[in-house]
């Protein structure tokens, strides 16, 4: 089993930035392929960016160029840094996590979520 721990969500002002944390644990070995997902007022899920155990990494069209995925193997740990927020960007931001390679259509690990408001 994996549990998933998400930080860094908040408010913040339109053009400004936050970092997500998410820590991984558990009983699992090797490296975890993660990614976050958000929930819009528009859009139900949203694979926002993904990376894989080999450190590839995927963006949604929406957010390439201002979002940044990157990770900490050693801590387990995923981060997603946001530059250049946008009020359209507010949602709930979930962490989700595979032990295969790369992140599957439906991850099986989940976090709990972390709220990301942006302010016009």
């Amino acid at each position: 089993q994996v549990q998933l721990v998400e930080s860094g969500g908040g408010l913040v002002q339109a053009g400004g930035s936050l970092r997500l944390s998410c820590a991984a644990s558990g009983s699992f070995s090797g490296i975890l392929a993660m990614g976050w997902y958000r929930r819009t007022a528009t859009i139900q899920r949203e694979l926002v960016a993904g990376i894989t155990s080999g450190g590839s990494t995927n963006y949604a069209d929406s957010v390439k160029g201002r979002f940044t995925i990157s990770r900490d193997n050693a801590k387990n740990t995923v981060y997603l840094r946001m530059n250049s927020l946008k009020p359209e960007d507010t949602g709930v931001y979930y962490c989700a996590a595979d032990q295969t390679p790369g992140l599957q259509l439906a991850p099986r690990y989940w976090g709990q979520g972390t709220q990301v408001t942006v302010s016009s």
